[in-house]
């Protein structure tokens, strides 16, 4: 079955949950897709960063990455681009550089980060634990589960006019220093006048990021890439409380940021100079369309935007057609302390079946598990819209040992008063209170994950398939008509593998014609788990 073409030559690689839904492996489908349709060895000029920072963790070819794009696997792509609206640590972009060249992985040659990316540093990730202390223990507020990247300080900065641009290791060293040691003396005063962290606090937070970052890069360790040594944040804590070695940790930055000075360029115009040579540029998103900071649900949210739009503004491009890909998993997981209205009970036996897939890729931190929410994706359609689906981790969902019992999706929320939302209430407060709407689909035994072929799936999972994408398009467009273009599902994920991939998927009409019309009950709002 042929696969319909893409609609502009720039594609959104977007998540439309809360993140974590393997959008990294998406970017070397397309690749080759795009290599097989056009005849080209290499139809994509470039990979783009568009947001975000080091909190992002995709997994690509088996390689786990924070701050390059995913397509370091895809060696014929010319350009690997960290675009304006991201915030980067140069320390940490070598920490990830110099394994994957160790690999045989061509990074430097193909990185361009723009000049107007924003610098992240120690002292961001300091003032995130900072105000998670403020959170928790001053305000008495739940913590916002943060991975202490320093991802909403780096971006304060850029709200408050403090920025400092990778552009600024390529001028003197004087005008550099001047900027950090103002970040510098900004945020001490911040962790310890408003933030309210004691002196045990403050150095028990060097030690967080010490053995944060050591078991983060336990293997370039172990290749011996780079010392223990290197992941030692304790240097730059100074010898009296709230003080830090601004010398050594202004030296650590500039000698990090100048190695990278040939790769600090001005990319908008490597990005339309590819399109004026009609490469596609992808652009891969670090987080999801729940996590934006406008559209998702404050504190558990991001500090960037998250969705298609964002696109251009941290491209630097004009605005055009742009072909927008969501993904999604065949269940959902959140982390931190999100609001999980289809969390599935700690005592239902696929909960700890999947709890041992799911572990962040950047923190290591234990994700909760649920039932699909279509209800989410649905809103993710209706207002931030998307041509094409990839649905991850079907296979996921067999049964076996220990599970035998029938999947769920959820396709409404209800109220005390039975009163059913097909939409996500904007007011947080409403939202917390409704219960999930489930329709219930059977289960099926067979083991997908050697399955290439559509019609080799077992009839169950084609029904529940088939029952995510309608519940989605149900939810968008509810009490009114459908439009006549739907988006499709173009790939459909049955292991981690780059080649664990269905593509022959029918077009949506078809597919809910044919497999969609019949789930295992009607939906009825959750009663109490067990």
């Amino acid at each position: 079955m042929a696969l319909q073409p893409f609609t502009s030559k720039l594609i959104a690689d977007v998540g439309i949950s809360m993140g974590d839904e393997g959008k990294g492996r998406l970017i070397a489908e397309i690749a080759e897709e795009l290599r097989e349709s056009t005849g080209i060895r290499t139809p994509v000029g470039t990979v783009l960063k568009v947001n975000g920072g080091a909190n992002s963790g995709h997994t690509a070819a088996g390689l786990k990455l924070n701050l390059l794009p995913a397509g370091v696997a895809e060696t014929e792509i010319r350009t690997l681009g960290i675009a304006a609206g991201v915030v980067a640590d140069p320390r940490k972009l070598w920490w990830e550089i110099r394994p994957l060249e160790e690999k045989g992985y061509p990074i430097l040659s193909r990185l361009v980060i723009d000049e107007r990316t924003m610098v992240s540093d120690p002292t961001h990730r300091l003032l995130d634990l900072a105000w998670e202390h403020y959170r928790f223990s001053v305000l008495r507020e739940e913590p916002r589960g943060s991975p202490a990247r320093g991802i909403t300080p780096a971006y304060q900065d850029e709200t408050g006019q403090w920025q400092i641009y990778f552009n600024d290791f390529l001028g003197p060293k004087d005008h550099f220093a001047g900027k950090m040691r103002g970040r510098i003396d900004r945020a001490i005063k911040v962790i310890r006048h408003v933030c309210q962290l004691d002196e045990a606090g403050w150095t028990d937070a060097f030690d967080k990021l010490t053995a944060a970052e050591a078991r983060a890069n336990e293997e370039s360790i172990r290749m011996g890439t780079f010392s223990r040594t290197e992941f030692d944040f304790t240097r730059f804590r100074g010898e009296a409380p709230f003080t830090l070695r601004a010398d050594a940790l202004i030296d650590a930055y500039w000698s990090a940021g100048t190695a990278l000075g040939e790769r600090i360029q001005d990319l908008r115009e490597i990005l339309l100079q590819d399109l004026k040579e009609e490469k596609y540029i992808i652009g891969e998103f670090g987080q999801s369309f729940w996590l934006d900071k406008r559209h998702g649900f404050s504190p558990n949210v991001t500090a960037s935007h998250t969705y298609t739009p964002e696109f251009f503004m941290s491209a630097g491009i004009p605005n055009q057609p742009i072909h927008t890909f969501g993904v999604a998993k065949a269940y959902d997981t959140k982390v931190g302390t999100h609001t999980f209205l289809t969390k599935m009970a700690d005592a239902q036996p696929l909960t700890e079946i999947l709890e041992k897939l799911e572990f962040g890729t950047s923190t290591g931190r234990q994700r909760m598990v649920g039932w699909f929410d279509a209800v989410e994706k649905g809103d993710a359609l209706r207002y931030g819209g998307f041509q094409d689906l990839m649905i991850n981790k079907l296979d996921a969902l067999s049964h076996r040992e220990g599970w035998d019992g029938e999947l769920r999706i959820c396709v409404a929320y209800e109220d005390a008063d039975g009163r059913r939302y097909h939409r996500v209430p904007r007011r947080d407060s409403l939202r917390r209170e409704l219960k999930p709407v489930f329709q219930t689909y059977p289960g099926w035994r067979e083991d997908l994950s050697g399955i290439r072929r559509f019609a080799d799936l077992p009839p169950a999972a084609k029904a529940y398939f088939a029952g995510m994408v309608r519940s989605i398009i149900a939810c968008a467009y509810h009490d009114e008509p459908w439009p006549a273009e739907l988006p499709n599902v173009r790939y459909l994920g049955v292991g981690p593998d780059p080649s664990q991939i269905i593509k022959d998927i029918p077009p949506t009409p078809e597919l809910l014609a044919d497999f969609g019309a019949q789930p295992g009950s009607e939906p009825s709002a959750a009663a109490a788990e067990t």
